[in-house]
């Protein structure tokens, strides 16, 4: 009687599962519960490079190529009555068209919490992507930039916030470095207010930008 004869019914399907069983337990997670099939493995490690590399081109986008539009708050008593000239919003201005936005304005408020909020939500409405406020993060009775920014914003992103305040401790910017100010999301908004040094302004958006731009792509994503 030949080998095949001999086996006894349903043998061939035991042994084909039991070489199926043998080669998924051969890929285990680490401290996993059980075995992981290869092509769930395949699956997400391709997943996880198409993640990198779409945030890498969002890093390294062409030069000229626009990420979105920002609007610029300054928050100032004097240069709100005219009475100085040497105004900040310039200044950002720039330095967000140089991180690839465009920015549709740079508006000058007074430091009064009702102003202050209705220039934000004004902005906000507008469908702006990033609006950055200058100045009124302090200690001063005037300082009430986060207190007019907070009902405005749904999600805060303190890890903005503590980066800003961190790069500008490092930076020797020390009203950057002690600032009250904060970031977050009100509608398809990112919201970042800054201290209004010009040494808190050139730190703060050089912290800022990068991480602008990746929550600006994430939000967009929904």
């Amino acid at each position: 009687m030949s080998d095949a004869a001999s086996r006894k019914p349903g043998t061939t399907t035991v042994a084909a599962e039991s070489d199926r069983d043998e080669t998924a337990l051969n890929v285990r997670l680490a401290g996993g519960p059980g075995p992981v099939d290869p092509a769930d493995v395949v699956a997400a490690d391709a997943a996880a490079r198409e993640f990198v590399a779409r945030h890498e081109q969002a890093t390294h986008r062409p030069q000229g190529e626009e990420i979105g539009r920002a609007l610029v708050v300054v928050v100032d008593d004097e240069a709100a009555h005219g009475e100085d000239q040497r105004l900040l919003g310039p200044l950002v201005s720039e330095l967000l068209a140089e991180a690839g936005f465009h920015v549709d304005a740079a508006v000058v408020v007074s430091g009064d919490e009702v102003e202050i909020r209705n220039a934000l939500n004004t902005a906000v409405i507008g469908g702006v992507d990033l609006v950055v406020s200058v100045g009124g993060v302090g200690v001063g009775a005037r300082d009430v930039t986060p207190e007019a920014t907070e009902p405005l914003l749904d999600r805060r992103l303190r890890g903005i916030e503590e980066a800003v305040r961190s790069s500008g401790l490092a930076a020797g910017a020390t009203d950057g470095g002690l600032s009250r100010g904060l970031a977050g999301i009100s509608g398809q908004t990112l919201v970042v207010n800054l201290a209004n040094s010009r040494a808190a302004v050139r730190d703060g958006m050089a912290t800022a930008a990068p991480l602008a731009k990746y929550v600006i792509e994430s939000i967009s994503e929904f």
